[in-house]
């Protein structure tokens, strides 16, 4: 890491830059955000920013199971419970016994009970409330390895599977009779998001990770034209809101998540009244 910090403090010659845990955090906005930003476009699209937000409450639940169990690195088996959460939430909503927000509400409102009481009976919680508020200044070389790794990943699957999870988002029942495994690539999306969701919480936050995935894309899409543009301009307001809500964190004395939501969703603000003004402006010369 010495040699990267070495490479960034000749382009990077700011206040913030010279601690390494702001160039460490730096480094983990470059790579979360990203991955956020093109996970983002298709949670929209699948209409699942609900389960955005059950999967960051399972965190609690997935933490406890870890405190109990005796694990030394809980994000391990938030990730197991993560994903197990994923897969039932996707068998109860097959089912079709109840509409899909009930049924994510309802997993979403026990995970997080079981978690707080879990940790609070075991003594816990208190020192996994930071878990509810993130923490990106303190991401180590070995976490941004695997945010590094986990990207890869999304990239790597986005071009292997791109087209075939859009028409799944989009058309649900064209895909089918195409011969689209409908349910197989719903859940591998649904595995994939709980994954990146959890490795991300301990620098995010429980409370705010869902706003960071949907908010650049539900921005992006206010006024892209197309399906590139809409990818580009998600991973593009994700970056360009986390570093901005990094370097204001530092000036501000703020938490860093916090701020990078707030930034995302004064993107959306602005991106909104860009399309009111496009449509209204396209309506006059209609008439």
């Amino acid at each position: 890491m010495s040699e990267i910090y070495r490479v960034m403090d000749l382009f990077l010659r700011f206040d913030w830059a010279g601690h390494d845990f702001m160039k460490s955090a730096l480094l983990g906005v470059l790579l979360v955000t990203p991955a956020f930003g093109l996970l983002g476009t298709m949670v929209v699209n699948h209409r699942m920013a609900f389960f955005a937000d059950a999967l960051g409450h399972s965190a609690l639940t997935g933490i406890a199971i870890g405190v109990l169990a005796g694990v030394g690195q809980p994000i391990w088996s938030m990730v197991l419970f993560s994903i197990l959460l994923s897969f039932a939430i996707m068998a109860v909503k097959r089912a079709n016994t109840a509409s899909t927000d009930t049924i994510i509400g309802v997993f979403s409102s026990s995970a997080v009970a079981l978690g707080i009481v879990l940790l609070s009976r075991s003594g816990g919680f208190a020192k996994y409330s930071a878990f509810l508020i993130g923490d990106l200044l303190s991401i180590s070389a070995s976490d941004l390895l695997l945010l590094a790794v986990t990207l890869a990943a999304i990239i790597a699957l986005w071009f292997l599977i791109f087209n075939k999870l859009l028409l799944v988002s989009v058309n649900p029942s064209l895909a089918h009779s195409r011969g689209i495994r409908v349910n197989l690539y719903d859940t591998l999306f649904t595995v994939v998001t709980a994954v990146v969701v959890t490795v991300s919480i301990q620098w995010v936050g429980v409370l705010i990770i869902s706003s960071l995935l949907v908010l650049p894309a539900a921005a992006a899409r206010n006024i892209a034209r197309g399906v590139r543009q809409y990818h580009f301009y998600s991973v593009l307001i994700a970056l360009v809101s986390g570093i901005a809500g990094l370097i204001l964190s530092y000036y501000w004395n703020t938490a860093s998540g916090a701020t990078i939501v707030l930034i995302s969703a004064l993107a959306f603000a602005g991106t909104f009244m860009f399309r009111r003004a496009r449509h209204g402006t396209a309506g006059r010369k209609g008439r």
